[in-house]
């Protein structure tokens, strides 16, 4: 089975070399870091540490992640495992979100840090307003449950295909969640555990991102409603 693990970096060179290293390359055959336009050493630590580097000058979440699915994708993959490259996410939990798709034929699985252990500050009060209100509308609009946006995630290849993303900034994870819903793809969840980053958050961060972030997220939905699949 062909798992690729993606992770979008924008100025992540305290942190990638660690995400990396923690990654079990017995599961993943092939790490794909995407510099979002990066001006620190993060494409250089990330090759260092073996992964595969390209770079994204469009910025934006998802410009990033569909760069490196579009490299990994000549490489026929049966899974793609999402993780953002701070070291908020425990990478060696990767088997967790795999478990449900090899051993139970799910689609999607999403890591989620509200149900998880938490490190005191890592999951700030804006970020869980965010979350509650999404996944809340998320219930109301297309009666499925979830209760994180989180960006460590697993969706098989082909499911992904289905989708058929568009939105390339901040509303990337709630538009694959709500395209899910309405395709009736497999989804669930597992507790994740979660850590204070290493930097400040580009999102939740400041109060401009964290702003910027949720009007984005609540565009996504309200589109969603009156779009197609």
């Amino acid at each position: 089975m062909k798992i690729f693990a993606l992770i979008p970096a924008w100025n992540e060179e305290q942190a990638i070399g660690r995400v990396i290293d923690e990654i079990p390359r017995n599961l993943v055959c092939e790490v794909v870091v995407v510099s979002n336009g990066s001006s620190d050493r993060t494409e250089a630590v990330a090759s260092a540490h073996g992964a595969t580097v390209l770079r994204e000058e469009r910025r934006g979440y998802g410009h990033a992640l569909m760069k490196g699915i579009a490299y990994v994708s000549i490489k026929n993959p049966d899974i793609l495992v999402f993780l953002d490259g701070d070291l908020s996410d425990y990478p060696a939990e990767i088997p967790l979100l795999l478990q449900p798709i090899i051993e139970a034929g799910q689609d999607l699985v999403i890591g989620s840090r509200v149900r998880g252990e938490k490190e005191k500050g890592a999951l700030l009060p804006q970020a869980r307003f965010g979350n509650w209100l999404a996944t809340s509308l998320i219930k109301l609009f297309w009666g499925v449950r979830f209760t994180d946006l989180g960006p460590f995630r697993a969706i098989t290849f082909a499911k992904f295909n289905e989708l058929q993303m568009k939105e390339m900034t901040y509303g990337w994870t709630v538009e694959m969640q709500i395209k899910a819903a309405k395709k009736g793809f497999k989804c669930t969840e597992i507790p994740v555990r979660y850590r204070r980053r290493i930097g400040q958050s580009k999102v939740t961060g400041t109060i401009a991102g964290s702003c910027k972030a949720g009007c984005g997220i609540l565009r996504t939905i309200f589109l969603s409603l009156f779009g197609p699949g």
